[in-house]
């Protein structure tokens, strides 16, 4: 079986790491293969960017289904694309929001997200709704840093992640927190061991859905709105073939006439 992950930022060293996340969850003769988008934003941190980075995820899903992929995760905590990515795919598809939610909701009765940056929340807290999971999701919290400065202050990231999972046990009253960026999945057994309380990341919850569904010989299906996209170079209409309508008369005209405008029809309309 082999399971594409496809990062859809352009930073390749948060690749890496959730390539190590990714190979850590993989069950004995699971192939990963972890790749990074190109000419996409450093990180995804808003709508825009998820949009930007859409399109070269796409092409990496495409090619990646030509060599071979039983299944796609999308690597990123805001799903981007995660509805076009199955159209374009045969195999199940799964992004690492849905995936680590569906753990949550199935290991604990509450859980609280914690993300990077403010204004990831309303992001978040619309895709578990959209997931049915509001009820189980006391809150989404931020540690109010960019994305990479999850690389760049490690001991910062650690410290702020630390704080916000303790408040959450305290103030949100949750069994389970859930880490709502792709570049915290190293950070999930520390974290658990520091507090207590189950701590899931998505790119392992997602490694291994993507695992049981592939194994399980289920497929995207084709038959609805995650159809493969149409072919549309047929849907306009030549120029040489009109479309009549039923109401048009052709006019008399005079063969001089004929000659003079070969590509031109005369007609009326009639009530």
């Amino acid at each position: 079986m082999r399971i594409h992950v496809i990062n859809p930022n352009s930073t390749s060293s948060m690749t890496d790491q959730i390539a190590r996340a990714a190979e850590a969850a993989r069950s004995e003769g699971t192939v990963i293969e972890a790749e990074t988008a190109t000419d996409t934003p450093a990180s995804i941190e808003g709508y825009a960017d998820e949009a930007m980075a859409v399109p070269a995820m796409l092409a990496a899903i495409r090619a990646a289904e030509k060599r071979g992929a039983s299944a796609h995760v999308i690597a990123c905590f805001d799903d981007p694309g995660v509805a076009a990515a199955r159209e374009v795919a045969s195999g199940p598809v799964i992004g690492i929001c849905q995936a680590a939610v569906q753990v949550a909701v199935t290991v604990a009765t509450r859980f609280t997200v914690i993300t990077t940056l403010p204004r990831s929340v309303p992001v978040i807290e619309d895709l578990v709704a959209h997931y049915g999971a509001a009820s189980r999701c006391r809150r989404v919290r931020s540690v109010d840093l960019p994305v990479l400065a999850l690389e760049t202050d490690p001991a910062i990231a650690r410290a702020k992640l630390l704080n916000e999972a303790r408040a959450a046990i305290r103030e949100d009253g949750v069994d389970a927190i859930v880490l709502g960026c792709a570049g915290m999945a190293e950070l999930c057994d520390w974290l658990s061991r520091e507090t207590g309380v189950p701590v899931i990341d998505g790119v392992a919850a997602a490694v291994k859905l993507a695992e049981a569904l592939a194994g399980g010989g289920f497929r995207t299906s084709k038959a609805g709105a995650y159809a493969y996209p149409r072919d549309k170079s047929g849907d306009f209409v030549s120029a040489c073939h009109p479309i009549i309508d039923p109401r048009m008369v052709l006019t008399p005209i005079s063969q001089e006439v004929i000659n003079s405008a070969e590509t031109t029809t005369f007609c009326s309309l009639q009530p």
